[in-house]
């Protein structure tokens, strides 16, 4: 199960917050025991860009062979 602090890809896009599939983001909360996580997703120079909930089914956890790519960003979410 994935816990809080626990590194997770996002599964799917949220136009809202400008995030996209593939971005990484720690988990803040766990929601009713695994349900539902609240996520923090930061620039690499550490500033957030959005703190979101999402539904167990929209993230993974990061894999132990996997690479982090990076992206340009429009906008910080309000």
């Amino acid at each position: 199960m994935i816990q809080e602090l626990d590194q997770v890809v996002l599964m799917t896009d949220l136009m809202d917050s400008g995030l996209q599939s593939g971005d990484i983001g720690t988990v803040v909360l766990v929601h009713r025991g695994g349900k539902g996580y609240e996520v923090e997703f930061i620039s690499l120079s550490g500033e957030t860009i959005a703190v979101v909930s999402v539904f167990a089914s929209q993230v993974r956890p990061t894999g132990k062979f996997e690479i982090a790519h990076a992206r340009a960003i429009t906008a910080i979410a309000a």
